[in-house]
Order: C-alpha cells, then structure tokens, then sequence
C-alpha cells in the first residue's frame, strides 16, 4: 500500500516563492511518473507540471520559467518561485509508482494543499 502526503501550501506575498512537498511511504520501490495539478475555485483542475520516467519535464505555459518539478528519493518538490495572486489554488500531486522489481505500478493523489498568493 502507498500514502502520498503533502506539505508546503501557505500564504504568501506576489512575487514570493514556495516549495511544495509529496512524499510517497509505503511499497515504494521508485518513482517513474509525477503531475503536479492545481485547482482553482470555480475552474477545472489544471495540469501545471509533469515530470516522466526518463527525467524530462513539461510546464504549463502559465507557470513555465517560475516553476520547478523535481524528485529526490520517494519525494516530489514543485519549486514555485515569482509567484502570483492567479496562481492561488489548491495543489495536487499524481505520482506513479513501482511498487516493486518486478514492475508492478500504483497511482495516486495527494490530499492537495492550498497555496494563496496576495497582491
């Protein structure tokens, strides 16, 4: 069984930054596939930032240049940096995992985390 748990929404200043956290725990053999979405009141959830099995990302045009995605052991980060008020949503992590050698796979979501930027 895999838990995804996130941390690192707040509040913050335009123009600040913030580094969202989605740690995976339990049958975690690897990471192969991260999504970082984010879902705004009244709009549909969006896909912001991709990362795949081979290391290359993909960004959304809105946040491309000020965010990063990034893993380190069962761990994904979102570097957010210039931040700004339309950037204020809530955070979601999609990661795929292998849950073992022989290459069985979970995916799941984090619990989501909100991220409020003032102007």
């Amino acid at each position: 069984q895999v838990q995804l748990v996130e941390s690192g929404g707040g509040l913050v200043q335009s123009g600040g930054s913030l580094r969202l956290s989605c740690a995976a725990s339990g049958l975690v053999f690897g990471i192969y596939d991260v999504d970082w979405y984010r879902q705004a009141p009244g709009h549909q959830r969006e896909l912001v930032a991709s990362m795949y099995y081979n290391g290359s990302t993909n960004y959304a045009d809105s946040v491309k240049g000020r965010f990063t995605i990034a893993t380190a052991k069962n761990t994904v980060y979102l570097q957010m940096n210039s931040l700004k008020p339309e950037d204020t949503a809530v955070y979601y992590c999609n990661v795929g995992v292998l849950t073992d050698h022989a290459g069985s796979t979970w995916t799941g979501w984090g619990q989501g985390t909100q991220v409020t930027v003032s102007s």
